[in-house]
């Protein structure tokens, strides 16, 4: 390429932590920079300085997203016990994610990345399912307890201009336990938004699973906001670019994906997206390839990260001077997903075009027999060798490197 790619408007990027930032660093530097012409507003979410900013960077930089559009995180540490001792932080700061998907209110969509030679549990999932999942409220926010012995439970709301509603739940013989969960109607509006607008871009159908014939009141208020949101605001859109939506029942509707090929978005409650994205990511062959954005209800704001963790492992044996094997596909297309969301924004066909040929150039590396080695051991099984069967962390990225640059001669 003579000349670089001008984007027009900045993105925001969310430096992280161990394996992921020195792959991160690679990516940007030989796989980004060298092409494109973009300002780049950096912020260091690594351990370190997320700790002395009292994690005031975290917020700053979701803040930013919000202001420019277009966040691309690196992978980050959500400190345990373990950490803190290990950092010497001030306090077990909170995940970074939830941070910023709070301050966003966005829906978290994650899709498989489909390689034709990496070998599938459910075998005619040939297309990516999109799957969104509702971040907010239910079990994660339950109160849950332990009774003792006999009693009456019992549930109540007491409104602010005095009504009261009370139910009586159950009449225990012994001990047991009981939980209580909610949602808002402002919540479940912003996540249908997001999940009409994910299928637009995407062009593909959508469907939302609930149990609505066992929580009819609960699950039913996800279905009738859902109907209500397609019909005043969407429906004509979708028709226009022959798209369906539809409600399932979740039983039915896992039924169903098992049978389909894919090139849907999945629209889930927040327990079922949890365990559906991780099944779906495991169906596909591999956690390592999955994608995350994060969309907010209007469609105009999303951050992009890669779905796994900082790669620990491999960092310890970085540090210690031993080769690694780590793939750098998900980080990578958190940087294209990040950057062709910006093309869209911008009207930026030469940004979105070159985002599409990074991801090609990836995934016909790994289709050539070019891999990491985990991706070598899904195909070939544990016994696996370097050079044969797979490259190190730095080899692979050199043939990436490679591969881009014949791609855009």
């Amino acid at each position: 390429m003579a000349e670089k790619i001008k984007v027009a408007n900045p993105v925001v990027e969310l430096d992280g932590d161990e394996m992921t930032r020195i792959i991160w660093k690679f990516i940007k530097d030989k796989l980004i920079l060298p092409y494109l012409d973009v300002e780049i507003k950096y912020y260091d979410l690594g351990m370190e300085h997320r700790d002395a900013t009292n994690d005031q960077v975290t917020i700053d930089a979701a803040n930013a997203i919000r202001e420019v559009g277009v966040g691309i995180k690196c992978a980050t540490i959500t400190p345990d016990e373990d950490r803190v001792k290990e950092f010497n932080l001030k306090q077990m700061w909170k995940s970074p994610n939830g941070t910023i998907r709070n301050i966003l209110d966005g829906t978290v969509f994650r899709e498989p990345i489909v390689m034709s030679n990496v070998p599938r549990l459910v075998p005619n999932w040939t297309a990516p399912i999109c799957i969104g999942r509702h971040a907010f409220g239910d079990q994660y926010r339950a109160t849950d307890f332990v009774t003792k012995g006999k009693g009456k439970l019992t549930i109540k709301f007491e409104g602010e201009n005095g009504e009261v509603i009370e139910h009586e739940v159950y009449n225990f013989k012994g001990d047991g336990v009981a939980l209580a969960m909610y949602n808002t109607d402002e919540s479940i509006k912003g996540f249908a938004r997001a999940c009409f607008n994910q299928a637009l871009m995407k062009k593909w159908p959508l469907y939302l699973s609930t149990k609505n014939t066992i929580l009819k009141k609960y699950d039913g208020r996800f279905k009738d906001i859902f109907e209500e949101i397609y019909q005043q605001e969407f429906k004509a859109e979708f028709q226009a670019n022959g798209l369906t939506y539809e409600h399932r029942l979740i039983d039915d509707m896992v039924a169903s994906a098992l049978k389909w090929h894919g090139n849907f978005v999945w629209a889930c409650k927040n327990y079922d997206g949890d365990v559906q994205s991780d099944t779906v990511a495991q169906g596909f062959g591999s956690l390592g390839l999955m994608t995350s954005t994060l969309i907010t209800p209007d469609g105009k704001t999303m951050e992009a990260e890669a779905a796994h963790g900082t790669v620990t492992r491999h960092y310890r044996d970085h540090q210690a001077g031993k080769p690694t094997s780590t793939n750098p596909i998900a980080s990578i297309f958190a940087w294209t997903r990040g950057l062709e969301f910006r093309g869209k924004l911008d009207n930026n066909e030469q940004l979105i075009k070159f985002c599409q040929a990074l991801e090609q150039v990836c995934i016909e590396t790994v289709e050539s027999g070019k891999m990491t080695k985990d991706l070598a051991v899904c195909i070939h099984g544990n016994k696996v060798e370097h050079g044969k069967h797979y490259l190190y962390t730095e080899e692979f990225l050199e043939a990436l490197d490679t591969a881009l640059k014949a791609k855009l001669a």
